[in-house]
């Protein structure tokens, strides 16, 4: 028999009064009710009210320590039970208590109120953090979900593979964290962004269908649905279409939020929306589909505009229906939020009674551009448009995304009830940065275009698309994904674009050109971020709390004290040296 405990407290019921028992666990409370001691001892299942007569049983306990008691459950009293506890209406009566690790210092923080400590504080103390019952709650639930979605997986036909985490630095996107060799000194290893070369390759091996859930690694700032570290669920397939890929991720995202969430759930098949048109209906290609208001283009009905801030610039409208009763208070607090996201204001005007406009930019307009504007917007009395004007495309586009989400929160239209998924495909296989003056990818270099990649003149760049897709689930990218390019002419062509000769291309991909020459099969996949799709299932802010041990939003692990320095003696050994910033 277990010296330490018979039960878990999750184990004992009313049908075991008289029953002698052994449990352990932490104290969680002690309580003098006239003589009577009362301890609340919690287990990581449950709680049970503790009772005894000796005065000196719980004598100089303090909270959180770990505790073993021995005795008789008994039956409480009707008017002494509690309703709010699983053993509410037992207790045990303790005739032994042994004290396995007793806490000798004064907690950080309070246990159940942990949550609204100080996120650095939290971390520092983490394992106390995870005695509290909602933050566990978040652990326990991570181990199902990825137990059920491990299970989908073989159960849909495929293998379990990892890949390693010591790799080569590759041109991916973002910055690669390093590791110092040394046996092989100023030669670094780097922890992988995604697995992504190591899956093709299995692909080329004839694994036909991997997954593994993988950690991935990105030296960037922290964001509420990013860490430096997280997870994806990450797989890839040999020979499919598109859609068969597309088919699987639906298979995971619905089974998964259905049984996890209480939460209304898009029906499969998940909307498709081609990013073009996400991007003019709603100004980002990951749009929030609770949200009901749509963007549209008004350039062509304001061509002939004196309005200067309008002229020669993409002209961006948003209507919304029964609200120009709204106070000048509340379309200052719109034009506030406007110039807060670098615009220089927010145009906007009200459709009356009697047929006319109402608002700051109506002098401007010619009774044509009104007529036209009620017609092709289909506005209606109480109606109010406004207008988002840039000379930048995508700036226009992205302007108005902001405005329509500020709007949507504004006037109450997002459910949060649910769970609206959709999926976003045929990206621009690449895309203009202005800064650096060149084109890069849009999404993964490695991402098939359609009709192939072949000799294309410097005009026809922007129109090139790519088999690349996204699930996005409530405004928030869920998993990324794309049909390859197994083909190296293909593929180096793709990179010569942004810049990368046919000798980097091979020396920095040396082992995915080597292997394409020994037959590669046409393969696709895909890859769901756990930590977000467990972070939408618990309606937590950001995704550190979905995590066990996660660093904080400077990207700091206080708890661990990492980043840390290394001795001299380390640094020797690795042939490194650190540069002293200057005074």
């Amino acid at each position: 028999m277990n010296k330490y405990r018979t039960h878990t407290i999750n184990e004992l019921s009313n049908k075991m009064i008289d029953e002698h028992v052994v449990v352990s666990g932490w104290v969680e409370n002690i309580r003098d009710h006239g003589g009577v001691l009362f301890l609340d001892l919690r287990d990581e299942f449950d709680v049970l009210q503790a009772v005894s007569n000796d005065d000196d049983m719980f004598k100089g306990l303090a909270k959180e320590s770990v505790v073993r008691l021995e005795g008789n459950i008994r039956k409480r009293s009707e008017d002494t039970i509690n309703e709010k506890l699983n053993t509410g209406d037992i207790e045990l009566v303790v005739d032994s208590l042994e004290v396995l690790g007793e806490s000798l210092h004064e907690l950080p923080f309070s246990i159940k109120q942990s949550k609204s400590t100080k996120e650095d504080v939290r971390l520092k103390y983490r394992y106390l953090d995870l005695r509290n019952d909602e933050v566990k709650n978040n652990i326990l639930l991570r181990s199902e979900i990825l137990h059920f979605i491990r299970n989908k997986m073989y159960d849909l036909g495929f293998t379990e593979v990892q890949t390693p985490i010591l790799t080569a630095s590759s041109p991916e996107g973002a910055r690669d964290f390093v590791v110092p060799s040394r046996l092989f000194k100023g030669r670094f290893y780097a922890l992988p962004q995604a697995p992504q070369i190591y899956k093709e390759l299995l692909m080329v091996g004839g694994i036909s269908k991997y997954f593994q859930v993988a950690p991935c690694f990105r030296d960037e700032d922290a964001r509420k649905d990013r860490t430096l570290e997280f997870y994806q669920l990450d797989l890839e397939m040999c020979f499919p279409e598109e859609e068969d890929i597309l088919k699987v991720g639906e298979e995971i995202f619905y089974s998964t939020f259905t049984k996890f969430s209480n939460k209304e759930v898009s029906s499969v098949p998940f909307r498709r929306i081609a990013y073009r048109d996400a991007m003019n209906d709603y100004g980002t290609d990951k749009p929030d589909l609770r949200n009901p208001l749509i963007i549209k283009d008004a350039s062509e009905v304001l061509k002939h505009t004196t309005f200067k801030p309008f002229a020669n610039s993409t002209i961006k409208v948003i209507v919304v229906d029964n609200i120009g009763d709204k106070p000048n208070s509340w379309f200052n607090e719109v034009v506030d939020f406007a110039t807060s996201i670098g615009m220089p204001g927010i145009g906007y005007i009200t459709l009356m009674e009697d047929g006319t406009f109402k608002g700051p930019i109506d002098k401007f307009l010619s009774t044509e551009e009104r007529d036209n504007l009620i017609k092709e917007f289909n506005m209606k009395t109480g109606s109010v448009m406004f207008f988002i004007a840039n000379k930048n495309l995508k700036q226009a586009q992205k302007f108005a995304g902001q405005i329509r989400t500020e709007l949507g929160e504004k006037l109450g239209l997002i459910d949060n009830n649910k769970l609206e998924l959709c999926i976003i495909k045929d990206f621009p296989m690449f895309e203009y940065d202005e800064k650096e003056k060149k084109y890069e990818f849009c999404h993964n270099p490695f991402s098939l275009p359609h009709g192939g990649m072949k000799d294309y003149e410097e005009k026809e760049i922007d129109d090139i698309l790519a088999y690349q897709f996204d699930f996005v689930c409530n405004g928030n990218e869920m998993a990324s994904g794309a049909i390859r390019n197994h083909d190296i002419k293909s593929l180096i062509k793709g990179f010569e674009i942004v810049g990368y000769t046919k000798e980097e291309v091979e020396k920095r991909f040396t082992s995915l050109m080597t292997a394409f020459k020994y037959g590669c099969p046409p393969h696709g996949g895909m890859a769901p971020g756990i930590d977000r799709m467990i972070m939408l299932i618990k309606d937590e802010p950001n995704l550190r709390e979905v995590q066990a041990f996660p660093t904080s939003s400077s990207g700091q692990d206080f708890m661990m004290g990492s980043p840390s320095y290394l001795t001299d003696k380390q640094l020797e050994e690795l042939g490194i040296e650190i540069k002293k910033e200057e005074e």
